[in-house]
């Protein structure tokens, strides 16, 4: 009995382990992801001054 309670705590160590470890790294990725939105939206807005595009039927 007692090792079927030290497992199942094992199991839920490693689980939370491992989601934590997703969880770092999709918070990472997301930051990534902001800052690489933001700098093409920038480069946008610089090099999009030049010529003012429409579209045409």
């Amino acid at each position: 009995m007692v090792l079927k309670i030290i497992g199942a705590i094992i199991v839920i160590w490693i689980a939370f382990a491992v989601l934590g470890t997703v969880f770092k790294i999709l918070g990472t990725l997301l930051v990534v992801a902001l800052i690489a939105t933001a700098g093409v939206a920038a480069y946008g807005a610089i090099k999009g001054k030049k010529e003012h595009r429409q579209i045409r039927p």
